[in-house]
């Protein structure tokens, strides 16, 4: 038997990420939680990477004892963007003419149980997060979403920057009118 031991996902445990660097990285997702609540949609794209992945795939029900989350790349998806489709969603969304949005939502994400890990890359690092989101518009229009995430973060000159998000909500059939909101 050797001496290293394995994380939760079954990769080799790594030394453990300096606190400095984890409330650097809860501050960062803290701030993004601020700003898509403020609807400041430009200012939380310059946060994502030129070549981010922002994915969040459907769950699939399976009977039995199998995995809790089973998803594949191959399969549908709620949201499978890059830099390009996200721009155009914030288009879509900030046009005046955006029905979906009339009247304008209120919003508010909650972000917990940060868990930060070193990524393959040297520059960058794994955070893993839950979220409650919480939507409202008019007077009675009101829904929640309750999921985990998993980000990767790059380090660049500009500061941390989100390269990849996984979206996990606990919902396979989604029950919200529509889904123009950001995790």
């Amino acid at each position: 038997m050797s001496g290293t031991s394995t994380s939760s996902g079954g990769r080799p445990a790594s030394e453990p990420v300096d606190w400095t660097v984890v409330l650097e990285v809860q501050q960062f997702l803290f701030s993004e939680a601020r700003l898509l609540d403020a609807c400041r949609y430009q200012e939380w794209l310059a946060l994502l990477t030129d070549d981010v992945h922002y994915w969040m795939p459907v769950i699939e029900n399976t009977l039995g004892r199998g995995a809790p989350h089973r998803f594949s790349p191959d399969r549908l998806a709620f949201f499978d963007d890059n830099l390009k489709s996200l721009r155009r969603r914030v288009d879509k969304l900030t046009n005046r003419t955006a029905w979906t949005e009339n009247p304008p939502t209120r919003q508010c994400h909650v972000i917990s149980n940060v868990e930060v890990e070193p990524a393959e890359r040297g520059d960058e690092l794994t955070a893993h997060s839950v979220f409650v989101h919480n939507r409202g518009m008019g007077e009675r229009d009101e829904f929640t979403l309750v999921g985990r995430r998993e980000d990767v973060l790059r380090r660049t000159e500009e500061g941390l920057r989100l390269a990849k998000r996984l979206v996990i909500i606990d919902q396979h059939v989604l029950l919200a009118r529509n889904l123009n909101v950001f995790f």
